[in-house]
């Protein structure tokens, strides 16, 4: 039986930007996130670019948008899906939507729904502009997956720095814990500690496409177990119940600051 409280979303695919080689992996990873009720994938399907999606449309329950290239080197893909994301959102029928693009010209369309009090979900590929990643409030590399499912021979540890700033004169690990220090701070009490929940989030306001697994780890707790150099974490169980609650403060004060890390 699905939650009450539990996210309602659309989710809305650009099939002209993404390809189906994830779709799977990508669903369940939506699913996650809470109950989908609009599934659309937008694109020109006259064109044999967009085959392979037709064998996989029926089976996720995904709805094909057609949308015609009238004109050549204009994307009416981009005009169709942001004119439907937006009638979707006057219905004040969902709490999120998801966007799956690598294209920047849906920068905009994140910014709006984010005005209007929702959840921005943004997945696309390693290129996708900043911009657009950092209108989302998450963003997910498509590549994650492949790397899931061992398609894929992409180092992420290597392309990590897509994270951060390209002209960062730091290692792309060193970022990350620098980040990942700086959000523990800022969250922490008054003896250090905080709860990793909220530090997740706030590292996700500031770093939409931060993820551990672009590290090799499959959660956020992994990563942080990984440095006990930098974090130290301790289990706790507030208000006499059996749910567990990690806790996480900086080992240290001044193990990155002779680094002068800018975040």
């Amino acid at each position: 039986m699905l939650s009450s409280t539990e996210a309602r979303l659309a989710v809305l695919i650009d099939a002209d930007n993404a390809s189906t080689s994830h779709l799977e992996a990508l669903m369940n990873e939506i699913a996650t996130l809470g109950r989908v009720s609009v599934r659309r994938a937008y694109g020109d399907w006259t064109k044999p670019q967009l085959a392979s999606w037709k064998s996989v449309l029926l089976p996720h329950s995904i709805q094909p948008m057609q949308q015609f290239a009238y004109t050549s080197g204009k994307n009416a893909t981009d005009s169709s899906l942001i004119i439907d994301a937006m009638d979707l959102l006057y219905t004040e029928r969902f709490d999120g939507f998801c966007l799956i693009s690598s294209d920047s010209d849906y920068t905009r369309l994140a910014q709006r729904i984010r005005e209007q009090g929702l959840m921005v979900y943004g997945f696309g590929k390693q290129h996708t502009p900043k911009p657009f990643m950092q209108a989302c409030d998450r963003f997910t590399y498509l590549e994650i997956f492949e790397e899931q499912n061992k398609n894929s021979d992409v180092d992420f540890y290597d392309s990590a720095d897509m994270l951060f700033s390209k002209d960062n004169q730091f290692k792309p690990m060193d970022v990350a814990i620098a980040l990942v220090k700086n959000a523990i701070a800022t969250m922490a009490d008054e003896h250090g500690w905080a709860n990793i929940a909220p530090v997740k989030n706030y590292i996700l306001k500031v770093e939409p496409d931060f993820d551990a697994r672009l590290f090799h780890y499959d959660k956020f707790s992994d990563f942080l177990k990984a440095y006990p150099r930098y974090f130290e974490l301790t289990e706790r169980y507030p208000n006499d119940n059996n749910h567990k609650v990690v806790f996480v403060r900086n080992r240290g004060s001044n193990l990155l600051a002779d680094a002068e890390l800018t975040i």
